[in-house]
C-alpha cells in the first residue's frame, strides 16, 4: 500500500507540474545566469583543484539548484494548508509517509530534469566531463532534493504563514551556499573559513561531484560525499515523516 499511495500522490503533483511549463523551466534560470555570466570569469583563474573552470563551477551550480529549489518546496504545502487541502487529506487512509514521499519524488524528478537542462547548456559552453561523472552528479542532486524537500515540508507543517517560512529558509540556505564552496572551491578560502566549512555537510557533496566530473570515482572525497548524502537523506525523511504523522497531515 505504501508504494501504491506514494505513486498516487506523486501522480497528483506530477500532473500539476506538467501543466505548469513556467514552473518546470523557471527554477533553472538562476543557475543558468551564473553559468552564462559568472562562468567565463573563471576561465583563466587558478582555482586550487584538479579540473578546468567548468568542471568546478557546474557541479556547484547543480547542487545550488537542489539547495535553493528544494529548500523552498514547502511554500506549496503552506498554500495547501490555507486552501484546506491538507485538512481534507487528514481524513483519508493514505499513508502519512506516502504523503511526504509522493511530494518529494515529484520535486526530485523536477530538479533532475532542470539539472539535465543546465548540463546541456554547460556542454554547449565548453564543459567536458565523463558521462559517468555527469550521471553521478544527477544522483547527488536527487539525494539533496530528497533531503532538503523533506525538511522544507516538515518546517512548512510547523509554521503558519509564508512570512514565517521564507525568512527562515533564507537565513539557513545562504550561509549553507557560502560555506559549502558551491561557487568556488574552499581551497581558496582562508584557513579558518576552510575549517568552518567542514561542518557544512553540503561541502562533502559538492567536492564529491567535482571529483566525479574529472573522472575520479574511487576517492576518499567520493566516499565521504556518498555517506553524507545518504545519511542526510535518511535523517531528513525520518524527520519529515515524523512531523507529518504528528500533524496528521
Amino acid at each position: 500500500m505504501l508504494l501504491h499511495d506514494t505513486a498516487l500522490i506523486f501522480g497528483r503533483y506530477a500532473r500539476q507540474t506538467l501543466r505548469s511549463k513556467f514552473q518546470m523551466l523557471f527554477g533553472v534560470l538562476m543557475p543558468l545566469l551564473y553559468l552564462l555570466f559568472f562562468g567565463p570569469l573563471l576561465s583563466d583563474l587558478p582555482l586550487g583543484r584538479e579540473g578546468d573552470s567548468w568542471q568546478i563551477l557546474v557541479p556547484g551550480l547543480l547542487l545550488q539548484l537542489g539547495l535553493f529549489g528544494a529548500s523552498f518546496a514547502g511554500f506549496s504545502l503552506i498554500m495547501e494548508k490555507n486552501w484546506g487541502v491538507v485538512e481534507r487529506m487528514r481524513v483519508t487512509p493514505v499513508s502519512r509517509l506516502a504523503l511526504l514521499l509522493g511530494r518529494v519524488l515529484r520535486d526530485a524528478s523536477l530538479f533532475v530534469f532542470q539539472a539535465v537542462l543546465l548540463v546541456l547548456a554547460a556542454l554547449a559552453m565548453g564543459l567536458r566531463a565523463p558521462l559517468a561523472g555527469i550521471l553521478i552528479g544527477f544522483v547527488f542532486v536527487a539525494l539533496l532534493t530528497f533531503a532538503l524537500a523533506s525538511l522544507s515540508y516538515a518546517l512548512a507543517m510547523k509554521v503558519r504563514t509564508a512570512q514565517e517560512f521564507g525568512p527562515t529558509i533564507n537565513a539557513l540556505s545562504l550561509p549553507a551556499m557560502l560555506l559549502s564552496g558551491l561557487m568556488l572551491p574552499m581551497a581558496l578560502a582562508p584557513g579558518w573559513l576552510d575549517v568552518l566549512s567542514h561542518f557544512m555537510p553540503f561541502r562533502y557533496l559538492v567536492d564529491a561531484v567535482r571529483d566525479a566530473y574529472v573522472g575520479r570515482y574511487a576517492t576518499t572525497t567520493m566516499l565521504y560525499g556518498v555517506l553524507v548524502a545518504v545519511a542526510l537523506t535518511a535523517l531528513a525523511v525520518m524527520v519529515g515523516t515524523r512531523t507529518f504523522r504528528r500533524a496528521g497531515a
